[in-house]
């Protein structure tokens, strides 16, 4: 059995998981501060990619990071490198697609964040990046990190938008997802219901690490 889906599944998921965790933190900090009516805008801007269909989103990426279109025909005539149908040019689709996951769910935890506590460390003389790292980030780090894992669970299945962009190689852009479909469609049924079962087992273990976090959180919020 070939593992290179699962390993690139992998790659991708771990590496799209680190992107959105620092930025989705990030806007949700930020955008949490805004005024009501921005923050509105900006919700809906950010959170769109979730409930666009992914093909959709693969084709606003080949907009603009096709060979043939402004920022990928920059990239190739400068650098040499062609931003589509590489397995890392499925880390493009993933991101964006997974990214409303990340920070819908840190916003909600900072939200919940009882600002006196920053404003007690600042009557300390603590600085804003320490109170963000040592007194928020642990206050919330529950509900950041079931945000995390459902980020890096949905980057494991994500199929729509990968597809468009990455296309389906065997051995050099295959996902879990891909390889799937192109079983089905090759009529092995047998290999394609591995593919899946392996999917769900990991997807289970996702889920049952979420539920933890989310009754630590409900414990945490009863003390």
């Amino acid at each position: 059995m070939n593992w290179f889906p699962l390993t690139n599944s992998l790659r991708i998921a771990a590496i799209s998981a680190v992107i959105v965790f620092f930025v989705g933190i990030a806007a949700a900090y930020y955008i949490a501060k805004l005024p009501r009516v921005v923050k509105g805008i900006l919700d809906v801007i950010l959170t769109l990619p979730l409930v666009l269909p992914p093909t959709v989103v693969g084709y606003l990426l080949l907009l603009m990071l096709g060979p043939k279109r402004p920022i990928g025909l920059w990239f190739l005539n400068t650098f040499g490198i062609k931003l589509t149908m590489q397995w890392w040019s499925a880390i493009f689709a993933v991101t964006v697609v997974v990214f409303p996951l990340m920070y819908r769910t840190a916003r909600g935890a900072f939200e919940s964040f009882d600002e006196t506590l920053a404003d007690a460390g600042r009557t300390l003389g603590l600085s804003n990046t320490y109170i963000f790292w040592r007194i928020r980030m642990p206050y919330c780090r529950q509900g950041i990190l079931a945000g995390t894992v459902l980020a890096f669970a949905r980057a494991i299945g994500e199929y729509g938008a990968t597809s468009m962009i990455a296309g389906y190689t065997p051995g050099r852009t295959a996902t879990v997802a891909t390889e799937v479909y192109q079983l089905w469609r090759t009529g092995d049924d047998a290999m394609a219901i591995k593919w899946v079962m392996i999917n769900i087992a990991i997807s289970a273990v996702v889920l049952l690490t979420v539920n933890l976090l989310e009754k630590r959180t409900a414990a945490k919020a009863g003390r």
